[in-house]
């Protein structure tokens, strides 16, 4: 039975914009081709790190909210752990408190959106 999770990674801040998304690709490949589902994603951007991780003061901050199975989450944090590009992740198991969360912050976002286009 596949259970919801969210990774936050961060990415190496000298990588460019397309080394990012290839990177980010990856890892949603990855987990589509384990028969996972992703959900949601988002981009933050280059943000300032709290403490400097590798003699770097900031990173590209990505999250993927996906569908999968508990087996695979190893996998992929070891691919995580493998490549050079990214410098840390986190992978929380969503419960359904915070899945229903989830789902009213991005209906929440998505209606101010729309909002906005109308004005």
């Amino acid at each position: 039975m596949q259970k919801q999770y969210e990774t936050v990674f961060i990415a190496n801040p000298v990588l460019s914009g397309a080394q990012m998304k290839e990177a980010v690709g990856k890892f949603r490949e990855m987990i589509l081709s384990k028969g996972g589902e992703v959900i949601h994603e988002e981009d933050w951007g280059l943000r300032k790190l709290a403490y400097p991780i590798q003699k770097k003061s900031t990173g590209f901050y990505h999250l993927i909210e996906f569908k999968a199975d508990p087996e695979f989450i190893n996998k992929l944090e070891v691919e995580f752990r493998r490549d050079e590009r990214i410098m840390r992740f986190l992978t929380v198991s969503l419960d359904k408190y915070a899945i229903e969360y989830n789902e009213k912050k991005r209906a929440k976002k998505e209606q101010a959106k729309q909002k906005q286009e109308e004005e």
